[in-house]
């Protein structure tokens, strides 16, 4: 057990590592927290017009559900993962999935006040099966392109990724990890439900 918390502590403070506001340190541009709105994101650093500072967030946020969890794994093949534990390696790591993108949602490193954790969530399903998150991606391209709404695509991804995780792992407890991490998500763009439902949400490209 000693080892699983080990584990969560680790996937929780690289969760926490702001690229947002890293990246745009080193590029010079505006804490991302001061403007649009306010989220330390991948999107809200491309309202500064830098599409390669986007780009990085979206990769460093990415990776770090994806580098927790294989930490974690690497740790477990050499021999050292939970000894006495009633949790197995596969549901461990993919607990340190979890922290990690509790890390982003409530980081440390910004007095708990992150993002709402797509980009993460992408990488843990990348950890948990690349198909799963082939899958997500494919699905946020196909609303974001019909619909133009971000928030949009990033809700009906969240939905379906429980479910996907049940058919492609057969694993109950994986598809009960994603599906906390998909009702956090729901809960980080309840702002943005409100906006759907109003008719006021910002569209792509605007």
């Amino acid at each position: 057990m000693e080892s699983l918390v080990l584990y969560l502590i680790l996937g929780y403070l690289i969760g926490s590592l702001p690229f947002a506001v890293i990246v745009s340190k080193l590029f010079g541009l505006a804490d991302p927290r001061q403007h649009g709105s306010g989220n330390p994101g991948a999107t809200n650093v491309l309202r500064t017009g830098n599409k390669l500072a986007a780009l990085l967030t979206l990769l460093g946020d990415a990776a770090k559900g994806w580098l927790a969890m294989t930490i974690v794994a690497k740790v477990g093949a050499g021999g050292t993962a939970l000894a006495g534990s009633a949790v197995n390696m596969g549901t461990a790591t993919a607990l340190t999935g979890l922290a990690a993108f509790l890390g982003h949602l409530y980081p440390v490193f910004l007095k708990f006040r992150g993002g709402k954790g797509v980009a993460t969530a992408l990488g843990v399903m990348i950890g948990i099966h690349w198909v799963l998150a082939l899958a997500g991606l494919a699905t946020w391209l196909l609303v974001a392109l019909a619909t133009r709404y971000s928030s949009l695509a990033a809700l009906v991804a969240a939905v379906e990724a429980p479910v996907l995780t049940w058919f492609l792992t057969d694993r109950p407890e994986l598809s009960a990890i994603v599906g906390v991490m998909s009702l956090l998500l729901v809960w980080r763009h309840r702002a943005n439900i409100r906006r759907l439902v109003a008719g006021t949400e910002s569209r792509l490209g605007k």
